[in-house]
């Protein structure tokens, strides 16, 4: 079998939750960013914003509101993917598609990311000062990883498809 270089990131990616204290080089910042940018979307309504926290405190802060995953504030750099549900009722999985290619492009240059759904969207918002009409996705932190996490146990493919029919 020929796997893609993009087949090898997908299999690479793991939720990272130990980050070292080490700077990302701007251009991968840029890089990841962009990737989140070119991102399809339905109707090419390319419903998200993107904050980038680097603050020290704001991350804490951040961190406190992803009901206390303090380990999120570690990273140096957090991605808060936001919603726009005026510029497309399927924001959130618009913005899901976002984030899944900043995170892989994340990965193909060393770095470590978790996908983070669980937080409080009000103290979020309150803390980066969000208009109340776009919404939180996700959240990611982004940062070289302290840890190398096995793979995790996925259903086989004879477990998840059906053809034709179910």
């Amino acid at each position: 079998m020929v796997e893609s270089s993009v087949f090898d990131v997908i299999k690479r990616r793991r939720s990272v939750r130990r980050y070292l204290s080490k700077d990302i080089p701007e251009e991968y910042l840029k890089l990841i960013l962009e990737s989140g940018r070119l991102a399809p979307s339905s109707k090419n309504s390319q419903p998200w914003s993107i904050i980038v926290v680097r603050d020290e405190e704001i991350r804490r802060k951040l961190a406190e509101a992803c009901m206390n995953q303090l380990w999120i504030a570690e990273a140096p750099v957090i991605l808060v993917i936001c919603g726009h549900p005026d510029l497309s009722e399927k924001w959130w999985p618009n913005c899901a598609i976002c984030m899944d290619h900043m995170i892989l492009t994340a990965t193909d240059l060393g770095l470590g990311t978790c996908w983070i759904a669980a937080f409080d969207e009000e103290k979020v918002k309150e803390i980066l000062g969000i208009p109340d009409n776009v919404r939180i996705a996700f959240i990611t932190p982004v940062g070289y990883p302290a840890e190398s996490p096995p793979p995790r146990p996925r259903r086989s493919l004879n477990e998840i498809v059906h053809y034709e029919r179910w």
